[in-house]
């Protein structure tokens, strides 16, 4: 629960506020930049939301890894939030419930005839694990690399999953039943392909589900503020130059995808040609750094 005696005072005038507990994911800004801000260390409310902005407000505030966004007159949550299916009948599902282990990386569900797969983790709970159960259980948990792995394990455990990384961060889930090798697509399930993209871990993989939803963990994203594909120059932790031949490569293939659902940095739908497109411009600015 948010505290009120921490309000951080560059918030909005008005009813929500985040406190400063705030660990600066920037979770609150890529799922409602219109209602949260950069303050400098700190996310804060830059402005309240009306009658229509109410949700969004509510799903930043369950998706907060430190429960750091509330309200002063405590209102009352507005039933159940996550799961939330990103498009209707896609069977693809936003988790919420951010762990602060990941540093309030977004975790995903894909619900599979032969199996649903879970793309990184959020908090361990109970409030998910019995949604989880009714859609059918976790039959894998895909990382996307070593630093979102936060709760996997336990996921795992719970429902018997078996657990995918590559090589190459393996110490981040040493109990991790399949390992992902070298540079070339595995094929994980029915639709699912995992594609190996050296750069902001050594071991940084992102997942493809049906030629329409990419799972890119820190390794590619959208950028609210400038309406394109982004990377993170100053969060690449293994080889920059690594990172954008990786991009490059993904860019030459014959892969296509509607969707970006990354760990960190802001989701986008948009068609596929002109995604590729901007993935090619992203990777020509990338090359000039």
């Amino acid at each position: 629960m948010a505290r009120a005696d921490l309000r951080h005072p560059a918030n909005a005038p008005g009813d929500w506020f985040v406190d400063t507990r705030c660990i600066d994911c920037g979770t609150c800004r890529d799922i409602a930049p219109e209602l949260f801000g950069d303050a400098g260390g700190y996310s804060t409310v830059t402005h309240q939301p009306d009658a229509g902005a109410d949700l969004d407000a509510w799903l930043a505030a369950q998706a907060c890894p430190t429960t750091s966004i509330g309200t002063m007159s405590r209102l009352a949550r507005p039933g159940r939030l996550y799961p939330r299916e990103i498009e209707s009948g896609s069977g693809v599902w936003d988790l919420g419930y951010c762990s602060e282990d990941s540093f309030g990386a977004s975790a995903w569900l894909a619900v599979r005839p032969a199996g649903n797969v879970l793309v990184d983790s959020p908090r361990f709970t109970e409030a998910l694990v019995a949604p989880i159960a009714s859609m059918g259980g976790i039959a894998h948990v895909v990382l996307t690399h070593r630093d979102d792995v936060a709760d996997a394990a336990r996921w795992a455990d719970r429902f018997g999953a078996r657990t995918w990384i590559h090589h190459d961060d393996r110490s981040a889930a040493p109990a991790a039943t399949d390992r992902i090798e070298g540079l070339g697509d595995t094929v994980i399930g029915p639709g699912l392909v995992a594609i190996p993209v050296p750069g902001h871990t050594k071991g940084s993989v992102l997942f493809l589900l049906d030629e329409r939803y990419l799972f890119t963990g820190d390794s590619l994203a959208w950028s609210h503020d400038r309406q394109e594909l982004t990377a993170f120059r100053g969060a690449c932790w293994h080889s920059w130059s690594a990172q954008t031949e990786s991009l490059a490569r993904l860019a030459d293939s014959a892969h296509r995808f509607a969707w970006v659902l990354p760990g960190h940095g802001a989701r986008v739908v948009g068609d596929p040609d002109a995604l590729h497109r901007d993935l090619v411009a992203l990777v020509g600015r990338m090359g000039r750094r």
